[in-house]
């Protein structure tokens, strides 16, 4: 945020300018509405937190076998959402300002190794909502939702067994301790989608200049520069877990073939959802993933 909002300032010379807040106005599922309703300017947030169908498209972001960088998937987003899927008419209230989402997630837990589809049973693990719910749920797993940063708390008591996250989160939520088994799915076992929005009268009030020039700062460069820190973050992650005692593995055929057969059911049922809103969800994903170089 500190980086874009520093380019805004530069880009308008000065006359447009971003204080970020000490504190959040709300709590994560909020984050859209508060820029929507005008009690903030600009706010981010992840649309797996909110629980209606507003966001619908922009589930493409949230399945499995995505992107191996966040780079690479955040950069692919903004194109095909924001693109042929027409993201700024699922925003309503607001002006998209940009997308991207986080490196590839993982599935990591203090039970067991999984090398079996039947390894999932049972298991509790704490998720982003979305779609890596469901598929969690199918997969005979318990999920439960809370912010990232109840994770700690719970994952240490023994409420929890695990979580879905990128790899750099086991460092910054301080997790390692309580982790033993951390699996890779190529381009991700899922994703989370990210967006960055300013109410839609902030913006109207804006000079066209400086709507231009906001507007080459965000996009495509803000997923790029979104994407960048992200794989930063997850590089500096990978590293520091190397030296504990956490099997970083990759996720078995048979594990491979059960969620490929589990997500195809579920990108299906989002096309048809999608279809009905007048889009081609299918060619939108196929083209997404022909991007970031991912085949499931």
């Amino acid at each position: 945020m500190q980086p874009w909002a520093e380019q805004v300032a530069e880009a308008t010379d000065g006359r447009v300018t971003v204080r970020i807040l000490p504190k959040p106005l709300g709590p994560p599922p909020a984050h859209y509405d508060l820029a929507a309703d005008g009690v903030a300017d600009i706010t981010y947030g992840l649309h797996s937190f909110t629980r209606d169908d507003r966001f619908l498209r922009s589930r493409i972001g949230q399945f499995s076998f995505i992107a191996d960088t966040a780079t690479e998937g955040s950069k692919a987003y903004w194109d095909v959402y924001a693109g042929k899927l027409d993201a700024q008419d699922e925003h309503q209230g607001t002006k998209l300002l940009g997308l991207w989402i986080h490196g590839p997630g993982m599935f990591h837990n203090n039970q067991r190794k999984i090398e079996t589809p039947g390894d999932f049973s049972g298991l509790k693990i704490r998720t982003p909502g979305g779609y890596i719910a469901d598929l969690s749920q199918d997969l005979g797993i318990t999920t439960q939702f809370m912010g990232p940063g109840e994770v700690y708390e719970k994952l240490s008591r023994g409420v929890i067994d695990g979580v879905t996250f990128p790899v750099e989160a086991l460092q910054a939520f301080k997790l390692t301790d309580y982790i033993k088994s951390s699996m890779k799915v190529p381009g991700g076992i899922y994703n989370t989608s990210w967006f960055m929005v300013m109410n839609e009268d902030i913006w109207d009030g804006l000079s066209d200049e400086d709507k231009a020039a906001i507007e080459k700062v965000s996009g495509a460069a803000l997923a790029e520069l979104a994407g960048s820190v992200w794989d930063g973050s997850d590089a500096r992650g990978a590293d520091y877990i190397s030296d504990k005692e956490i099997e970083v593995y990759d996720a078995p055929a048979p594990v491979l073939d059960k969620i490929r057969e589990l997500a195809a059911k579920h990108e299906a049922a989002w096309a048809d959802a999608v279809k009905e809103t007048g889009f081609d969800g299918a060619a939108a994903l196929a083209d997404m993933r022909d991007q970031t170089g991912i085949s499931n």
